[in-house]
């Protein structure tokens, strides 16, 4: 098959090639006990789209660091015991989506959890208020400041959130709580699930944000990852502070997190993704220690899947 990677036998071996900060569990004990102290403050407001089958409401949460966090929730109207929920993450720059996407998770009695990533294209607050660059992109945010006051770290501490939050609702069965997305989506996915244990099932397709050196060194610090090439022309043109950066990023590097994943995972990848390399997906994949599998398309990039949607909504529903 043609290649824009490694052969396919290598890529299951593969076990990444970012730094991994000395004390990168500790970094993030240290994160989600910040996170566990944040007072909530969920609020419910019933929305204008409304449909006979489902409730819709725009869901609201502080985060850390005071953001407001904005998710559209869904819940199935006619279902009165606990039943499972899915936590759905968007593409890099993206948003929720539209609620009539959500539906057919409500039409087979799940509630839907989408988020707005903070400071991209939905409704959540980016409280901002870090030193350095805040040039282009969320990689580099805060990078020029304390390793805590990454922009990720954020937003991954923003996903495992809404799955405490999921978790005790209610009319959700704690049993069967799952998480799903693409791209960005793909590594909140992976994030929330390493963050928050309790997520029983994950469906990540081509996920982003794993292993940074690999996707630069291929020369593919481009679309998505400009801002990483960006960064260097501008802050560090003759890389003297190359190795110092790629660990630093290693804080939010989903191949370190990866381990700490206990839910099954079905994930998906396209091995002519020069997006999101297909290297990177593997080293988040190969770290992977609980229950998995992997579908493989050898001829797709960073598109549509076919049938990857479908895979998923049998895997969670087995």
């Amino acid at each position: 098959m043609p290649l824009i990677d490694m052969p396919l036998e290598q890529l299951y071996e593969y076990r990444g090639r970012n730094p991994r900060p000395s004390d990168f569990d500790d970094y993030w004990d240290r994160a989600i006990a910040e996170m566990r102290a944040v007072d909530s403050q969920v609020e419910r407001v019933p929305s204008s789209f409304q449909t006979p089958q489902a409730e819709c409401f725009d869901l609201y949460f502080t985060g850390v660091r005071g953001a407001r966090i904005h998710a559209k929730y869904i819940r199935p109207k006619f279902i009165t015991e606990p039943h499972p929920a899915v936590l759905l993450f968007h593409g890099y720059t993206g948003n929720a989506g539209d609620w009539a996407d959500k539906l057919a998770y409500a039409s087979l009695g799940f509630s839907v959890l989408a988020m707005d990533c903070r400071g991209q294209g939905g409704s959540s607050e980016d409280t901002g208020g870090v030193k350095g660059t805040t040039h282009h992109g969320h990689i580099i945010r805060g990078l020029d400041d304390h390793p805590d006051n990454l922009l990720f770290r954020h937003i991954f501490l923003d996903t495992a959130q809404l799955a405490g939050i999921a978790l005790e609702l209610p009319e959700v069965d704690t049993e069967r709580v799952y998480a799903a997305g693409a791209s960005q989506g793909g590594a909140l996915t992976i994030a929330c699930a390493a963050l928050e244990p309790r997520i029983r099932k994950l469906a990540p397709v081509y996920p982003f944000l794993c292993d940074y050196k690999r996707t630069w060194e291929m020369d593919l610090a481009k679309d998505a990852y400009q801002e990483l090439k960006t960064y260097f022309r501008h802050f560090d043109p003759r890389h003297e502070r190359e190795d110092e950066i790629f660990t630093k990023l290693g804080y939010i590097d989903l191949q370190f997190l990866a381990g700490r994943i206990r839910g099954e995972v079905l994930m998906s990848v396209g091995l002519m993704d020069t997006i999101c390399p297909p290297s990177t997906q593997f080293a988040a994949y190969n770290r992977m220690t609980a229950p998995k599998r992997l579908l493989v398309y050898p001829d797709f990039g960073h598109e549509w899947l076919p049938d990857a949607t479908d895979e998923t909504i049998q895997f969670f529903l087995d």
